[in-house]
């Protein structure tokens, strides 16, 4: 991977942005999550900050643009711009479930790791040169789906429910899958590394079974 253009000339810094906690906890080491944690924040100042120095838009509709350009679906695909997934590093077991909630904290990792190497004019040129070309193309990653299914079911008075139904995996490295509910109806199922994608993957799974009906 080539990554030095980018600052990143720390090899040490860049193996723990890319190694996921089931290989630190399988080989020793650091895992990537500090770092990500870093790089969430620095990746929500560069894009308020574009948005703010380049629209008009109110701080309600900034915030939601914003949401669109840092979730999952977005980090993803700006990680295949730069093609990093085949470098991150997994534990035994995890080589072929790689998915996009790893990737994304990835990317915020990478994110940060060009921060700490190089400072933040270096890592904003690096995020807004992947970003904006999606901004002009007007490309929106939808970040919500769960608000999403709550506006197209447009309902007040019945409760939308999201239910976990199993978990697989070991402590570490769990599995959810969840069920969305409306009535006691099953709407959509999901499954995620954590509850919080597996509700999300539900909600998609809700909408594309809505928009087929």
């Amino acid at each position: 991977m080539k990554l030095s253009k980018y600052g990143i000339k720390n090899n040490e810094l860049l193996n723990v942005a890319l190694t996921h906690s089931s290989y630190a906890n399988e080989n020793g080491g650091e895992s990537y999550e500090r770092l990500e944690y870093l790089g969430d924040a620095v990746l929500q100042l560069i894009l308020s900050e574009y948005l703010y120095e380049n629209t008009n838009y109110d701080e309600g509709d900034m915030s939601k643009i914003r949401a669109s350009y840092v979730c999952e679906g977005a980090l993803f695909a700006y990680s295949k711009d730069i093609d990093i997934i085949k470098d991150i590093k997994l534990g035994h077991g995890l080589e072929n479930q790689i998915n996009e909630t790893i990737v994304a904290d990835v990317f915020e990792s990478i994110v940060a790791a060009i921060y700490l190497t190089n400072g933040y004019d270096k890592v904003k040129n690096f995020v807004l040169n992947l970003v904006i070309p999606y901004i002009k193309k007007d490309i929106v990653f939808l970040s919500d789906y769960k608000s999403y299914f709550q506006e197209l079911v447009q309902t007040d008075r019945n409760t939308v429910n999201y239910n976990v139904v199993k978990e697989t995996g070991p402590s570490h490295d769990r599995t959810y899958e969840v069920e969305v509910m409306i009535n006691d109806i099953v709407y959509g199922k999901g499954r995620g590394k954590s509850k919080k994608e597996a509700e999300q993957n539900a909600a998609h799974d809700a909408i594309k079974k809505k928009a087929g009906e």
